[in-house]
Parts: C-alpha cells; structure tokens; sequence
C-alpha cells in the first residue's frame, strides 16, 4: 500500500470534540481535504470555515474518502459509527481505510478489522495520549494496532498528528498499549493530587513545591501539566473524568480476563467513579483534587492559601 498524501489521499474526520478538533485541524493546514462529521454541527463550524466539507452522517463521510478517522467517546459510540447502519463501513468502498483513534475495547478492535476485512477495506486502532495540550500542539503519542503495510501507508498522516508513534502489533494491540497508559496515569494522578494536599496541609507554597519535585524523581506528565492547573483551580476538561473512568474500566475488564490483580486501578476507579457522583464527570482529570480534598473537609477551590505550617 502506497504512502497517503495530500494529493492522492481524502481523508474523513467523524468526532471533532475536545482533541478531535485539533487534530483535524493539523490535517487541514497540512493540505488535506477533508469532510467531517460530528453529533453537534455547531462543533465542526471552525473547521468547516477553514475549508472543510460536512458530510450528514459517518456514512456519509466515508462515501466521500479513503481514509475516515473516527474520534468519539465511549465503545458504544465506535460500534454505532463504524458498524451501525448509517456507519463508516457502510459508505467505505474496498481499499478503504478506517482509523479509530478513540480509546475503546481491544475486542472491538479486533471485530471491526475482521468485519472490515471481510469487505476489503482496512482498520487500524491508533489511540493517543497527551490530551488536549498535546492535541493542540501535535505531540501526541499514537499507539497502534493493525496491519503492518497500512500503518505505514498512513504514517504521513500519523506524524502531522504527533511525535511518538508506535505500531504495537496486530488489531486491538494500540488500545491495549493505551490501557498501559490509563493504569499508569490513574494511580500517578491519586499520587499528584494527594502531594498537592499535602504540601497545602504542611503550609507550603505549592509552586515551590512544584519547582522542587517536578524534576526529580517524583516527576511526571500529570504532575507537570495538570499540577498547576490544580494550584489554579482549573478543573477544565483537557481529557473527562467520565471518559477516564470509562478506560479505567475496559483496562479493569481486561484485567480480569486475563487474571490480573490490580489494586491501585481499582482503588482509582472508585475514586474517580465519587468524583463523578458529586457532578464532576465533564470536569478534566485533574478534578480528582476536589473529592480527594472533601474527603479532610478541605473546599480546595476557597482554600486559605496564607496559612502557614505553625498554623495547624
């Protein structure tokens, strides 16, 4: 299969959210045409300012491309765009190519790749990490799962979209590699913000404390990026509680099918799924800060910040 380009390749985008909108848009200013679909029009009006043509469903899309990206929110939403009646499959034409770059189930995966198999086409799971900053900015990490002559085809479009890009091996096996991921940052992210409350605790300054550990060992993606964003009350989404808590739970099923003990996840899970309880599942990750501070009947948001240690 030949390397996509510019000049030989549309490509269709169907979710253009949170991520999905930058994404997309990398492709437009790299040359691509595009048609975009997403459930509420009024998402897509940038892009479509910028050039891009709207297609009235996935289907749609597909009829009008060779490559169709799909970025959405739950597996549900992956069957129905891709397999549903009005899906991509549905408009795809044989050689085709279907990138799903949502986090979803390796087993969905695997079952799209074979149904899209059977009707000539292609499909590659490639999700992505670095939320919304490494959206904007296109860094993202994709981790890749599909045929290995098609992952490189698409490779053109894969570098406009981030830095580090892994083929991790047949379909279902990027979102595996993105489970990895989501069991990686669910117990880091207990661990950011419960440093955070600490040092508030102990009356540090928390930029101080900031500067002091984001460099050692103790540093990490979340602590970097979504630490200050804490300190600033800023619980904007980059990436949703209720996505998240949606992947901590495909990684727990997995988990269990395969016989895996995984503690610190589930403990993440839970916490997330109180945070979620309280109202903040459309808030960002970093929200966890507001259960975990209730919890010591800390109001992290209306917190005094002039206390001092001595003072407790």
């Amino acid at each position: 299969m030949e390397k996509i380009s510019p000049a030989t390749a549309r490509i269709g985008w169907i979710g253009t959210g949170v991520m999905g909108a930058s994404m997309c848009g990398h492709l437009l200013s790299a040359g691509y045409r595009l048609t975009v679909h997403n459930r509420t029009r009024q998402k897509a009006e940038p892009l479509l300012a910028r050039g891009a043509r709207w297609a009235d469903s996935p289907k749609a899309v597909a009829e009008n491309s060779d490559v169709i990206f799909t970025m959405v929110g739950y597996p549900a939403d992956v069957r129905a765009v891709i397999l549903g009646p009005e899906g991509v499959l549905a408009g795809c034409r044989a050689g085709c190519v279907i990138v799903d770059m949502t986090t979803s189930e390796p087993s969905l995966a695997a079952e799209i790749a074979a149904e899209a198999s059977r009707r000539g086409v292609h499909a590659i799971d490639a999700p992505v990490s670095g939320g919304d900053v490494g959206a904007r900015e296109a860094r993202l990490s994709i981790m890749i799962g599909g045929q290995s002559d098609v992952v490189d085809a698409l490779m053109p479009c894969f570098e406009v979209l981030g830095k580090t890009i892994v083929h991790h091996g047949p379909p279902g096996a990027g979102q595996h590699a993105k489970l990895v991921n989501q069991i990686l940052i669910a117990s880091n992210m207990v661990g950011v913000c419960e440093g955070l409350l600490y040092a508030y605790k102990a009356g540090l300054d928390l930029q101080a404390v900031l500067r002091s550990v984001s460099s050692g060992a103790a540093g990490s993606w979340s602590l970097a990026n979504l630490g200050p964003r804490i300190i600033a009350n800023d619980f904007a989404p980059g990436f949703f509680v209720e996505h998240f808590i949606k992947d901590m739970g495909i990684a727990l099923a997995e988990a269990k099918r395969m016989g895996l003990v995984t503690p610190g996840l589930a403990l993440a899970h839970q916490l997330y799924l109180s945070l979620r309880a309280h109202g903040g599942g459309r808030n960002g990750t970093q929200a966890l800060q507001l259960a975990l501070a209730a919890m010591s009947k800390i109001d992290w948001p209306n917190r005094d910040n002039s206390h001092s240690a001595t003072s407790q």
